[in-house]
């Protein structure tokens, strides 16, 4: 492949595939960078297959990226459209977590990758700060007609390429005219310069040094190529060198910073980047005038080395790449909600930033240590592991929680040295055993593990011991989130029937989905009432909020229905709605009752402002009822509810939902519930238990409901 980045390596088909076309596209639109996401269909999760023009590490947050995050590829894809962010305010008030960890000027556009039959997953493109913030319709056009083009590739390639650990990255670096000519005499002209010359790469490798520019620095010439300035050069080994650098290579503007060596002398760096690297001018920086100015960089610098002693890494600061990283999985572990949420994260996330392989994470419950989440296992193991006391010294799980400091191994040997059984349990080879305490109390341990020996560095020792205190408040506070839950689930549980009644000539499916995440309990409910051998009633509602006393409403509801079921609807739901007026509560309840009489085939509606059912008749398309609902129960005591007549004929499929499953974010509820009624009349023979999973499926592909949502599906069948 034409682009591959010499030492990288190179992947054959589709991969490399890719590669180009995102290089083309790259410079068919003008930008800086791109990024190519594929879309796990089993995962919902979207992974980084490709990448150009950007550090690797600037994308360590988001190698992996859930498809319900809020994220500009995320929302691409979900809702089928383009998204452009054109300045550094807009991305902080839209995606305030990718601007926690991408605090840079650029501006950004994500396309999905609409396929014939499924998204592939989404084209990220970044613009240099001096891109309008606007973009035009012409360049909005162009930028999914690239889409569309790498989408339909990707239709036409015989083995699709799947998301790996590691991206494939590809350089947008252009043959230079003259390239083919000796490299002499650029050399030359460097070295004759009385200032400093550096080049740096992408990646912030020094590729190119001049005499003077090593001795400023201080350092030989062999032992600065290949390193980054701040780890070759102790007294550039800062955050705000590193950010700057960062910040030249993401936004693709100059940057000008001073800092001061080990005698004091005040350094002047001039940053001017490219789609290829960064120039780096360095040269004596003028004396300060007499009023007061800032501090250099390094108030206090460390003395360098000797050119035959490599810099020590021991005490290095954390670089501005884990800061952001850290920050960035902050601001994930607080948007979590359920202890799901947390593993879910942390396997998808922490994980891949780190190089791990294996993931294991403990609740400590009634003085023992419960699996919650485990990645990279097999079962027979977590079940080894799973249940051991909090002082268990099988591994270093009980002594990390009873000292609270986190035990790093590199090495099988290393682990065996002090745990013999451990690394026998799993096979790994390196481990991080993390406790996760909360003011002394342990709330859990979080083991990170690799299937290869692994060094861990001061600042990943660093960030993941601040990570296990984010992990176990995220954990403490899921846990409760999970108990409350549970208690508010199984009350909304015991309210709804346990199983459907048995009625010769009707079949009937009914689901309840709790939202996915986000909220408590919602006051959704479905019946079906046997008022004779021939007539049946079925009923759907929706009480507004989404807690405990929902839940109990929903259950008086139900209760005043079932107590006046066999009346004509109208009367039912004003006998119900005078029940609510009673009880003087300020929740609003949608219902909709529907009385089937089977021998005649014929059904009589009406709706309390209850979204309309879907039916389908033999031979027929599927539709929409159009109904004319009465108001809310709980507005007006006084106001009449129309009944509307529909025929049944044998073979009909009547659907009855509340709105949690049509208002999907991003579409338009009618617009779904048309869609879902057409797809009623292409599984006309479709059992019904089958065809109410379909339906469900059709409306929410992802699985991760907003809202609670319950279905009940009925269809007519000869007596």
């Amino acid at each position: 492949m034409r682009a591959a980045v010499p030492g990288y390596g190179e992947r054959p088909g589709a991969a490399g595939l890719l590669g180009t076309a995102l290089v083309d596209t790259v410079r068919r639109t003008g930008a800086s960078a791109g990024m190519l996401y594929l879309l796990d269909g089993a995962t919902q999760t979207l992974g980084l297959a490709v990448l150009c023009g950007l550090p690797e590490e600037v994308t360590w947050p988001w190698h992996r990226v859930p498809l319900g995050a809020a994220t500009p590829g995320s929302v691409a894809i979900r809702e089928d459209r383009l998204v452009w962010v054109g300045s550094q305010e807009e991305m902080a008030r839209a995606y305030p977590r990718v601007a926690a960890s991408a605090p840079y000027r650029f501006a950004l556009a994500a396309a999905p990758l609409p396929g014939r039959s499924r998204c592939w997953g989404c084209l990220v493109l970044l613009w240099p700060a001096s891109h309008p913030e606007h973009a035009s319709r012409r360049e909005r056009g162009h930028i999914s007609a690239e889409a569309r083009g790498i989408a339909h590739a990707l239709d036409q390639s015989p083995d699709p390429p799947q998301a790996s650990e590691q991206p494939l990255r590809v350089s947008l670096t252009e043959p230079h005219p003259y390239a083919t000519r000796t490299p002499q005499a650029a050399v030359d002209y460097a070295e004759r310069l009385p200032e400093g010359a550096l080049a740096l790469d992408l990646e912030g490798r020094i590729t190119f040094v001049n005499g003077a520019a090593a001795a400023l620095l201080g350092r030989a010439t062999d032992r600065l190529l290949g390193t980054r300035p701040w780890q070759s050069a102790p007294w550039l080994d800062q955050p705000a060198v590193e950010e700057h650098y960062r910040t030249a290579v993401i936004s693709r503007e100059p940057v000008e910073f001073t800092a001061s060596d080990p005698s004091g002398r005040l350094l002047c760096f001039q940053l001017y980047p490219d789609a290829s690297g960064i120039s780096v001018r360095i040269v004596p920086a003028p004396a300060p005038a007499p009023a007061p100015a800032p501090a250099p960089l390094d108030p206090a610098p460390a003395p360098a080395p000797a050119d035959d002693q490599p810099a020590s890494t021991a005490s290095r600061p954390t670089h501005t790449g884990r800061l952001y990283q850290l920050l960035h999985l902050a601001s994930a572990l607080t948007e979590t909600v359920a202890v799901s949420d947390v593993v879910e994260l942390v396997a998808g996330q922490v994980l891949p930033a780190f190089g791990a392989d294996g993931l294991v994470l403990s609740a400590a419950e009634a003085g023992r240590l419960k699996i919650t989440g485990w990645h990279g296992y097999d079962r027979q193991t977590i079940e080894h592991l799973d249940g051991l006391p909090l002082g268990t010294d099988i591994t270093p799980a009980g002594h990390v929680l009873s000292t609270g400091i986190p035990s790093f191994f590199g090495s099988a040997e290393e682990l065996a040295g002090e745990f013999p059984q451990a690394p026998l349990i799993s096979g790994k080879h390196a481990w991080a055993f993390l406790p996760l305490l909360i003011s002394g109390r342990p709330v859990g341990c979080c083991i990170l593990s690799y299937d290869r020996p692994h060094t861990f560095t001061a600042d990943e020792r660093a960030v993941l011991t601040s990570l296990a205190g984010l992990i176990a408040q995220a954990l403490d506070r899921a846990q409760l989130y999970d108990s409350a839950h549970g208690l508010a689930l199984g009350l909304q549980e015991t309210l709804l029937p346990h199983s459907l009644p048995a009625v010769p000539g009707l079949t009937m499916a009914a689901r309840y989905l709790p939202a996915s995440r986000g909220m408590d309990i919602g006051g959704d409910f479905y019946d079906v009432i046997r008022l004779d051998a021939t007539t049946v009633a079925a009923v759907i509602g929706d009480v507004q909020g989404h807690n405990v006393s929902a839940a109990a409403l929903m259950g008086q509801v139900r209760t005043a229905i079932r107590a006046t079921a066999g009346a004509p609807p109208d009367q039912v739901l004003t006998h119900t709605n005078h029940v609510l007026m009673d009880l003087g509560t300020d929740l609003l309840v949608s219902t909709l009752y529907a009385q089937i009489d089977l021998a005649h085939g014929q059904a009589t509606l009406a709706s309390a402002g209850h979204p309309p059912p879907l039916l389908h008749r033999p031979g027929q398309p599927g539709l929409v009822v159009d109904l004319d609902p009465g108001p809310l129960f709980g507005i007006d005591i006084d106001t009449p509810y129309p009944v509307t007549d529909l025929p049944l004929p044998p073979g009909s499929t009547l659907a009855l939902y509340t709105d949690g499953l049509v208002e999907v974010p991003g579409t338009d509820p009618d617009r779904t519930a048309a869609d879902l009624a057409e797809h009623l009349a292409l599984q006309p023979a479709e059992d019904v238990e089958n065809l109410i999973d379909h339906l469900i499926r059709r409306a929410w592909p992802t699985g991760r409901y907003t809202d609670d949502t319950a279905l009940l599906l009925l269809r007519t069948t000869d007596l």
